[in-house]
This record gives structure tokens, sequence and C-alpha cells, in this order.
């Protein structure tokens, strides 16, 4: 890394589409969704930040700070994002950019920051997102902390919250991965989305 970078890890939605819990939590291949995230992005950031709602008592034992939105009525990404970026600031200053997880996706990639990271300065964007066969993943993202207080003014004193809508306001660029053999981020929205990741997991232990 050429500079320290902390993870925001989201897992503040309501998996109305898996029926509810967190997706996260879920199991595959012996492991939770949310363990496995942990191993691949945990080397290649600084300290991590788990953004969730609710009862956090069914996380607590990850060691992780926890941090709920502070934006009313489930807002959605940008919100625990934002939730994740006023943390880091007020707790490690010395990090000038945050990269932002969801918590359902168990095949992330190696490299994910530093080819984000590349993408970023090499193009001096504001923001960096990642993208796969054709498909971009907003929520896969390298945010500067200053742009907390741009992302809470739309989030509260203008009722944005589509990802999109807040994004197209900065300069972005984008980091490509190939989706073959899988897509690394491919995401377990849906209880047969569970079903697909063991076949994944299957043939990447083959």
């Amino acid at each position: 890394m050429t500079e320290p970078i902390f993870g925001v890890l989201l897992a503040g939605g309501l998996a109305r589409r898996m029926g509810g819990g967190d997706k996260g939590l879920k199991v595959l291949g012996g492991e939770t969704i949310l363990s496995r995230i942990i191993a691949t992005v945990a080397p290649q950031c600084k300290g991590l930040v788990l953004n969730a709602n609710g009862d956090t008592a069914r996380l607590i034992d990850l060691g992780f700070p926890i941090v709920p939105d502070d934006v009313p009525g489930f807002a959605g990404p940008l919100a625990g994002i934002l939730a994740g970026l006023d943390w880091i600031a007020a707790h490690h200053p010395e990090c000038e950019l945050a990269i932002s997880i969801p918590t359902d996706t168990p095949f992330l990639p190696a490299d994910l920051v530093a080819r984000l990271q590349e993408a970023r300065a090499s193009t001096k964007a504001d923001i960096a997102i990642a993208t796969s066969g054709g498909s971009t993943h907003p929520v896969v993202a390298l945010w500067p902390i200053a742009l907390r207080h741009d992302m809470r003014k739309a989030l509260v004193e203008e009722q944005i919250h589509k990802m999109g809508f807040f994004i197209d306001r900065h300069k972005v660029a984008h980091a490509d991965w190939p989706v073959k053999p899988y897509d690394p981020f491919f995401n377990a929205n849906e209880p047969q989305d569970i079903t697909e990741a063991e076949k994944i997991l299957a043939e990447l232990e083959r």
C-alpha cells in the first residue's frame, strides 16, 4: 500500500431478498461469508470498521468497532459509508482514504485495494469504483474521508440516497476485473445465490 487505507464493511442493510438477517453471517463452505471477506480484506487495510444497525451483539465477537447509521430511516449504503468515514476521521485521522465493501461478496480479489488506489491516482479522480464484466459495483469503492461532508449534505439536506446520483457529482475512476472463471464481485443476495456460491467454491478448491 502506498498510503494507509481503512476498510468499511457494510452490514447495515435489511437483507429482504435473503429473508432477513445478516447476509454476511450466512455460511459458505463451513465459514461465514463475512469471515471470508475479512480474511481477504484485512491484509489490504490498516484496519476495519463494521457498519451495522440493530443489536450489535450478533457481531461483537468479530472484534472490530461497530458503528450504526446516524442518518435515520435505513437510507441505504451511502449512510453506512458515511458512518464509517465519520468513525475513521475521528479515530484514525492519519487515513485519508477508505474502501467500502458489502458483506455479501465472498470472492473478493486479493489486489482490490491496490488496484483501486492505482486507478484513482493515475486519473486524479475523487472516487475509484470496481467493475467486472461490464457491471459497475459502486458499493465496492475507494473514497476520500473528506468527502463525508458532501455525503452528509446530500443524505440529510438533499435527501439523495441513490449511490449513482451522489457519485455522478464527482470524478470517478474504474478498476476492472475479469469474470472468468468467476466474478470476484459475485454477491449473495438471495438463498439460491448461496447454492451458486457453493458451486464456485467447489471449483476453486478442486
